[in-house]
């Protein structure tokens, strides 16, 4: 991606409901985290996969009004070229924190920043609201997005090995969380 091409977040208003699933690419999954509970202290290692696989989550299919001009729960999407090539999606959730329902950026512009530029985002959206940190989770099997947020600040904070239950190929959720200074 040439460093002249201008990425625009913006808020979701009505013209641009019909972008939101345009990010909805797949990633590959080639690891796991594997979580341990030592001293109060979550820590994991990585296991790599012999093969890798292509997956992609359903479409989403909620009310997209409701992210237009609320208070409580906001939709970015990120655009170069009038392209829609990312989105995050928030809420103020009940601990005082700005929960990340989904982030995605569209395959081609993975590891160009445009996922860290929504977390900004989504940070500043937070802040506004005098909220503690941003949390979200992940399955264990998203090698990828675990680095990924990782690299942006992210602790795991928490694992829950049952909420995955009918699927055979996810042994945890795992709960990510980046505290404000």
């Amino acid at each position: 991606m040439n460093s002249a091409e201008e990425i625009i977040i913006s808020p979701l208003k009505e013209e641009l409901i019909e972008d939101i699933h345009k990010t909805n690419d797949s990633f590959k999954v080639f690891g796991k985290v594997v979580p341990s509970f030592q001293s109060g202290k979550w820590s994991f290692e990585e296991i790599l996969f012999d093969e890798v696989k292509n997956i992609r989550f359903p479409d989403d299919q909620l009310d997209w009004i409701e992210y237009i001009d609320s208070e409580d729960k906001a939709l970015f999407l990120a655009y170069r070229n009038d392209d829609c090539i990312g989105q995050i999606r928030i809420i103020q959730d009940w601990n005082r924190f700005c929960y990340i329902e989904n982030i995605a950026t569209k395959e081609d512009f993975r590891g160009h920043g445009i996922g860290s530029l929504l977390l900004t985002k989504a940070e500043e959206w937070a802040k506004e609201r005098n909220l503690i940190g941003i949390s979200l989770e992940a399955q264990d099997d998203n090698l990828g997005a675990c680095r990924f947020y990782v690299k942006q600040g992210f602790v795991l904070g928490g694992v829950d090995t049952l909420k995955q239950s009918s699927n055979p190929q996810i042994d945890a959720t795992l709960y990510w969380y980046k505290l404000f200074k």
